[in-house]
């Protein structure tokens, strides 16, 4: 119940195959009687895919948290000089914006939700899901692992052997990771085996 009455923004990027693990969660945050607020990236709220279509994931999220997703820099723009969100999570957090974020790059509703938060100095987490974790983003992951008030949910390599550079969150952590974040612990073992 630690995450009882707070708000939770919840950003979503493009790594499509993650999202309805991640819908699970968005449904624990509810049952835990948070206040959810979902913003999505360009790429998750534009492209239709073999995982679903764009409008079925943004009213999936209206419909699970009551609440309008923030689909544009604009209406994301006041998420941090509102003081609007007690947490952000990215989930999924996709290496194109990870590596934009390391970079201070905001062209995204979810990006400028985050630049927003990072600004309140309360935690970010990432929720990684990434080909390239061990390739080009490896070391944006370990700027982000070094930086104040950001934390990661539990990931590990999906898949070793058709793609050994992919890594992805243990999304069944979400809400463990958000707990010690909000007491400026990082859950441990960060890198962790799949189950």
């Amino acid at each position: 119940m630690k995450l009882n009455k707070l708000n939770i923004g919840v950003a979503f990027t493009g790594s499509f195959c993650t999202f309805d693990k991640i819908f699970i969660e968005l449904e624990n945050l509810i049952k835990e009687g948070c206040n959810v607020y979902t913003i999505f990236s360009y790429t998750s709220q534009n492209i239709d895919c073999r995982f679903g279509k764009s409008e079925e994931f943004i009213s999936r999220a209206e419909s699970i948290t009551l609440t309008k997703p923030i689909l544009t820099l604009e209406e994301a723009e006041p998420l941090g000089p509102q003081n609007m969100l007690d947490i952000l999570i990215i989930a999924p957090c996709t290496g194109n914006t990870l590596a934009k974020l390391v970079n201070g790059i905001t062209d995204t509703p979810a990006l400028m939700a985050a630049k927003g938060h990072i600004r309140n100095n309360k935690p970010l987490v990432i929720s990684l899901s990434t080909n390239d974790a061990l390739g080009f983003n490896f070391k944006n992951i370990g700027t982000m692992l070094n930086t104040k008030n950001v934390y990661f949910v539990p990931f590990g390599q999906d898949n070793y052997s058709g793609k050994p550079n992919s890594m992805v969150a243990h999304t069944k952590l979400i809400i463990p990771t958000l707990e010690q974040a909000l007491d400026g612990k990082q859950i441990q073992p960060v890198i962790k085996s799949p189950h």
